[in-house]
């Protein structure tokens, strides 16, 4: 078998066959590195995806709209990649510390449950990470070459909070935590004889097994109430201990039988109309930082704390200042890297296949020339990524 290489397209001609057989397309080169027909189609479809869950009820309007920018995305991609490089920035530690955070988030037990649930997506656990490890060099790339020079002052904060004043108003809602002690309640007896006959009728025998039954009931009901009242008293220990100085968040973690537990009791943000009458009416009453008496519930004996309260209306700037500074960046960060993968474009070698449009081309780009070299080094990238692809060595 020997390859043939056109220009744009690689070609196997097989012995036996008069005409070859196309198997992957080249639709961009950037420097000596490849953008393949099978990698733009894979592209496009991933945008319409994000299309339907963007626009439900019209995904072809966000498809239609963002369509013309997929080259240029795979473009922007490659070049900061290969800045990347040249910075030394290699995303082998971040890439550990990002699949054991997923891990985490997705509550397996280890990097091989990851592999599995990676695989069960239809996507290769290698290229699974190799498509995180990109991701996390071209933001450090965006970050360092490009987020680092933004500034932003006191007085463009300030006069963004009040030109959005309108959307960062909010109804009232409490953030909530929470230790919940649940009743331990006794294992049924094992040793009872449940298969064993029992007398029937009004008979003398008859009347001499109920009583055992009525007495298991009461003491099934006896040891139901010492467990509830174990639990009690084990929560008002804790909530003595908190008045005490304790630490909420240690506490739960350590004794809360609450699914929470290991987020420190973390229960999340509640608007009103969302809890229980009883306990909307306790809470919202509560400060932040303040804890409530011990609660039964269904579950068992629960302690809350309110950890934020959040009047509604438009909050001060003070506690959004985060918000307004994060939006301000991503403002300004957008120009910013347009600009910058401009200049990126007219540094290197972009060279789209005819038919095939590079929207963020800059008219100061160099048309590369092609070369024997050239050609080679695009036989070896389509070799090497058709092997990929087939799975083999």
């Amino acid at each position: 078998m020997r390859i043939k290489l056109l220009p744009f397209l690689l070609t196997l001609c097989l012995p036996g066959l008069c005409s070859a057989q196309v198997v992957e397309e080249i639709v961009c080169r950037v420097n000596d590195q490849i953008i393949t027909r099978s990698e733009y189609a894979r592209s496009k479809d991933q945008l319409r995806d994000e299309a339907k869950q963007q626009n439900p009820s019209d995904p072809d309007k966000v498809y239609n709209e963002r369509e013309k920018d997929v080259l240029r995305d795979l473009i922007d991609q490659q070049l900061l990649l290969e800045k990347g490089k040249d910075l030394g920035i290699t995303g082998d530690t971040e890439l550990i510390k990002e699949l054991d955070k997923l891990r985490k988030e997705m509550k397996l037990d280890s990097m091989e449950a990851l592999e599995k649930a990676a695989t069960a997506q239809g996507i290769s656990y290698e290229d699974f990470k190799q498509n995180k490890k990109n991701e996390i060099i071209t933001q450090k790339v965006i970050g360092e070459e490009v987020g680092s020079h933004l500034s932003i002052t006191s007085d463009e904060e300030q006069a963004f909070y009040e030109q959005h004043k309108s959307e960062m108003e909010q109804p009232e809602s409490i953030t909530l935590s929470e230790i919940l002690i649940a009743p331990v309640k006794p294992a049924a007896d094992k040793a009872e004889k449940k298969d064993e006959p029992k007398p029937a009728g009004d008979t003398p025998a008859a009347d001499a097994s109920a009583k055992p039954e009525a007495a298991n009931d009461a003491a099934a009901q006896a040891a139901d109430a010492a467990a509830w009242s174990a639990a009690e008293a084990k929560a008002n220990d804790l909530l003595k201990q908190l008045h005490d100085g304790g630490n909420f968040e240690d506490l739960a973690r350590k004794y809360s039988n609450g699914p929470s537990a290991a987020d420190g009791g973390g229960l999340g943000v509640f608007k009103r109309g969302v809890l229980a009458k009883e306990l909307e009416d306790k809470t919202f009453a509560m400060k932040a930082g303040e804890v409530s008496d011990v609660t039964r519930t269904k579950q068992g004996y629960v302690i809350l704390k309110v950890t934020d309260h959040h009047p509604a209306g438009v909050p001060p700037f003070k506690d959004v200042q985060d918000r307004v500074q994060n939006a301000l960046y991503y403002q300004k960060l957008q120009p910013a890297l347009r600009e910058y993968l401009t200049r990126l474009r007219e540094e290197n070698y972009v060279d789209p296949k005819p038919g095939y449009i590079d929207s963020g081309a800059s008219p100061n780009q160099t048309k590369p020339v092609e070369t024997a070299s050239t050609k080679e080094t695009d036989a070896k990238n389509l070799k090497a990524k058709r092997k990929k692809k087939l799975g083999v060595l």
